[in-house]
């Protein structure tokens, strides 16, 4: 583009530049400032952004440990060395114990699954200790009688004695557990129990089995003598021949209760070394054994129980008002409980 000239005077001569050229460069150099502008501010809110993230992250991880977490993972079981009051260990005084507690509920295949452990060689379960009311009826009392099973000086058809390696017991969530959490957490921790949390996913299973049971208490089925467990098949086909009628109106108000408590239980003793075992898991995969004796951190075992199954099959044929209680549960959040689930 041409230059305009102008002529003042014979001796004088001025160059005068193209009014656009001047308004191009302007503009170049306004873009490419605002383009150096939105760099800069990308750059900013990327760094910005990650100190966040890892910020929250690290705030998570420690002040709120998840439900979900796989405490075994982060932490092997301490080892302990006893020394019991009423005998001596002999030549296995130096071999290590560790500290168990199966946690659980009525009827959800805990004596079972007591009987599985007490199978292995190295394992004494010593049973429901806290069902003896006199034993929770304070936190010094529940102290005491864990220090006892824990110091091997707890007595039972399970023992073990000398050469136990892993030493423990039943603990139902109605015995104490549950009220005096904040001690009995702070005992755990500070003696290094691991905790084996034992419950059903089919509740209404549950609720058969609890019935069924709760009539046998009276009926003595079985010449009359009352059993929660049986050895034989025969026994086992005896008292199934009951069929309890369920509570068809609070039949969903008790399965949230019943859900809620196990809930609770979780979250009152999430900062434990724990595992959840569920009894249908067990039943259906036996690799699911296998991971309980290695959280125990035991030489693994093939276990055997003599336990036979008392309720078998659908639940159709196990409870008296089926109807109502299918209507009651189809389609609700409860409804796959009517399924056979193994």
């Amino acid at each position: 583009m041409a230059e305009y000239i102008y002529l003042l005077s014979k001796d004088a001569v001025i160059i005068k530049p193209p009014k656009k050229s001047s308004m191009l460069l302007r503009m170049v150099v306004l873009m490419f400032a605002m383009t150096f502008g939105v760099y800069i501010c990308t750059i900013c809110r990327q760094q910005i952004s990650s100190l966040s993230k890892v910020t929250i992250k690290n705030i998570q991880v420690i002040d709120e440990p998840s439900n979900t977490a796989d405490h075994s993972v982060f932490h092997v079981p301490k080892l302990h060395y006893p020394n019991p009051e009423s005998f001596s260990r002999e030549e296995c005084v130096d071999n290590p114990v560790r500290y168990f507690a199966i946690v659980s509920t009525q009827r959800s295949g805990s004596g079972w699954f007591e009987t599985l452990l007490n199978s292995h060689v190295n394992v004494s379960s010593n049973g429901e200790i806290f069902s003896v009311l006199d034993r929770r009826r304070n936190v010094s009392a529940i102290v005491e009688t864990l220090d006892r099973v824990y110091n091997l000086d707890w007595f039972s058809s399970a023992s073990k004695n000398e050469c136990s390696a892993a030493v423990g017991f039943k603990w139902m969530l109605n015995q104490g557990v549950m009220e005096h959490h904040e001690e009995v957490v702070e005992y755990l921790n500070r003696r290094g129990v691991s905790l084996i949390f034992l419950f059903r996913r089919n509740l209404l299973r549950r609720m058969v089995s609890l019935l069924a049971n709760s009539y046998d208490k009276y009926a003595k089925l079985l010449n009359g003598t009352h059993k929660s467990h049986v050895h034989t098949t025969e026994e086992a086909e005896t008292l199934s021949q009951f069929k309890p009628i369920v509570n068809s109106t609070l039949l969903i108000s008790d399965l949230r209760q019943a859900e809620i408590l196990v809930a609770k239980a979780l979250g009152y003793y999430n900062t434990t070394r724990h595992m959840v075992v569920y009894y249908e898991d067990l039943v259906k995969d036996g690799k699911k054994l296998e991971e309980v004796q290695e959280f125990l951190r035991l030489p693994v075992m093939e276990l055997r129980s003599r336990q036979v199954k008392i309720h078998k099959g659908p639940l159709s044929e196990l409870i008296k008002n089926w109807e109502d209680v299918n209507k009651t549960l189809y389609g609700t959040e409860y409804e796959n409980y009517l399924r056979v689930d193994y």
